[in-house]
């Protein structure tokens, strides 16, 4: 076999109490697509920036092939000191590198390359510091949380190119379907050591399930030989003699080792307090419509009934987190009405941990800042008890919200968010920042919920696991409602959300300056002639559209078509999918053109 791109061996580094990595090892051939996982806080960013040469461990060995290039993505990005996201991008390139693949990428992402770094939201530096690392089409690519801030087509835009490239990969990210789609081999950090196992993300669960319950048998073997030796103490033979004595010797080494031995961190243990059951009926909206610079939300009705899991889903700025305002009541509509049902006790989880006040303590926040007991539905519990339950240990009681990592303001948001009584759970982003296993514990809990559930989310297997539908940004504010999950949802419209691209608008030459401009009455935009023929016909070739769809399913609704005619079967469910992706795209462009009509007339 070639000799590794990347080697790390035996690394150590500790930042005070036990160490955080003991002897971990991390290894990069040509064409590896390696995940890199672990719980939150055992160390796995710190080994990804030992790997780029950032961080220096206490020991071990980091060896680098000559003449590999690596390149780094760390989860924040530092824009400091460049003008332009173009100028940050081509900072990034080596020499001999294309300076036209980094526009081609920014403008990909959806970025012009002119922005100011200054003024660039969260998923924006994140755009862009991608953008920074795949330029160069490097040896090495380690990336730490490459999907944290990014929407739903920028995830399988970055999916594709990852694909599409030849550099070996090391990821970390809690994007679980992101992680099947991509790795080929998986290292698991635990307890500060490293364990590889040459399959995917997908066979990983079973195999840390046997080496734990392997290592359960061990530890339950070494107690068992402990407690003979302590019989032998308490009711053997004298310890006089030299033997004995050495006997002795090994049940103090045996204690010791039991004593020293890392354990596997606790589980997170969730669990919702529960208000009154509410109506059957949750939640009903008519013709719902909200506009800002631009139709957000277009003549939306649905009726939400206890116990559905609605997911939400679209590009970033759709108007996800406003179509949730208008559902929940926190938002008046412009037009239509929303109705919410008898009994309805709403909590919600809030995206960006806004709620959180940075200088208040743990305790301050889960009990109020009064006293000692958090309320869990209609159950007292002391702070450090409940703490517990979310991974948060005594000695962090006094800790300041503003010192804590994204995983545990995550944590802390559910704590707090699921200790309030409700029949409603209204969850924005409930993934972002949670390791693997507190995302499964919240999609266990949430299919044991017996209230209803709206969740915003562009984790695509989060969505599959928790969501019974999902409602989708067809765009132009029209949104639509499928059965099922994201995957379902994809099934039902032939394809995903491609990635959009932001044309950068053209700059026209500058007038001259005089000293009295003459200012020409700008000529009104009015609809051409291909326009209003398009509008006249689209209600009449909407409504053929219709009608041969409602003859088709009434071929499919005969029990006996598929036994007795498979092949017509077959046309018809074709038929089916074309005749109505044709009625979609034809409501889409009249849509589109009546509501530029009514803005020309406006």
């Amino acid at each position: 076999m070639a000799a590794p791109f990347l080697t790390l061996r035996d690394v150590t580094l500790t930042f005070g109490g036990a160490p955080l990595l003991h002897g971990a090892e991390l290894m990069v051939h040509e064409g590896d697509r390696l995940c890199l996982v672990g719980r939150n806080g055992s160390g796995k960013s710190t080994l990804l920036k030992i790997a780029a040469d950032i961080l220096q461990s206490d020991g071990g060995e980091r060896v680098v092939q000559s003449g590999v290039t690596i390149r780094y993505l760390p989860q924040e990005p530092d824009l400091s000191g460049f003008s332009t996201t173009l100028a940050y991008v081509e900072a990034g390139l080596g020499p001999g590198d294309d300076p036209h693949r980094a526009r081609r990428l920014l403008e990909d992402l959806g970025l012009h390359g002119d922005e100011d770094p200054k003024t660039l939201s969260g998923g924006e530096i994140r755009r862009a510091a991608i953008a920074r690392v795949l330029a160069p089409e490097p040896d090495v690519l380690l990336l730490d949380e490459p999907t944290n801030h990014l929407d739903l087509p920028a995830i399988e835009w970055l999916e594709a190119e990852l694909k599409s490239m030849k550099s070996a990969l090391v990821l970390i990210s809690h994007d679980r379907r992101f992680l099947e789609n991509l790795s080929r081999a998986t290292i698991w950090l635990d307890r500060g050591r490293t364990r590889r196992m040459e399959r995917g993300f997908t066979a990983f669960e079973a195999w840390r399930d046997e080496l734990l319950e392997l290592e359960e048998k061990e530890r339950h073997k070494l107690d068992r030989k402990i407690a003979m030796e302590m019989d032998w103490l308490r009711y053997g033979v004298t310890a006089r003699r030299k033997r004995n004595q050495r006997r002795l010797a090994d049940l103090g080494s045996l204690r010791e080792r039991r004593k020293t031995e890392r354990r596997v961190q606790g589980e997170v243990k969730m669990g919702i307090a529960e208000a009154d059951q509410s109506g059957k009926l949750v939640i009903e909206a008519k013709g719902v419509s909200k506009a800002w610079d631009r139709p957000i939300v277009t003549d939306f009705s649905t009726r939400i009934a206890r116990g559905d899991r609605v997911g939400v889903v679209g590009a970033n700025g759709a108007g996800k987190s406003t179509l949730l305002g208008l559902l929940t009541g926190t938002l008046a509509p412009d037009g239509g009405s929303v109705k919410i049902g008898h009994g309805v006790e709403m909590v919600t989880l809030d995206q960006k941990r806004e709620a959180l006040d940075p200088a208040a303590t743990l305790k301050e926040t889960l009990t109020g800042g009064v006293g000692d007991n958090v309320r869990v539905g209609t159950e007292m519990r002391h702070v450090v008890s409940y703490m517990k339950d979310f991974l948060f240990p005594p000695e962090q009681v006094n800790t300041p919200v503003g010192v804590l990592s994204g995983g545990e303001r995550g944590r802390l948001m559910l704590a707090r968010a699921l200790a309030k009584p409700s029949n409603l759970m209204v969850l924005d982003e409930p993934t972002n920042d949670l390791d693997l296993e507190t995302l499964d514990l919240l999609e266990e809990m949430l299919g044991d919920y017996p209230g209803t559930v709206l969740v915003v989310s562009h984790d695509r297997d989060f969505l599959d696991r928790v969501c019974s539908s999902v409602v989708m940004s067809e765009g132009a504010g029209r949104w639509v409602e499928y059965a099922g999950g994201y995957s379902d949802m994809i099934a039902q419209r032939g394809a995903g959300v491609a990635a959009r691209k932001v044309e950068k608008p053209e700059a026209g030459p500058r007038p001259e300056k005089s000293a009295a401009p003459v200012r020409d009455e700008p000529k009104k935009r009015r609809l051409s002639f291909k326009e209003k023929h398009a509008l006249e016909t689209l209600p009449g070739k909407i409504e053929t559209l219709q009608k041969d769809l409602g003859e088709l399913h009434e071929m499919l609704a005969d029990p006996d078509l598929y036994a007795r005619d498979p092949k017509r079967f077959d046309r018809v469910s074709k038929a089916v999918d074309e005749k109505a992706r044709a009625l979609s795209e034809a409501e889409d462009e009249w849509l589109a053109l009546e509501m530029l009509k009514e803005e020309l007339e406006g």
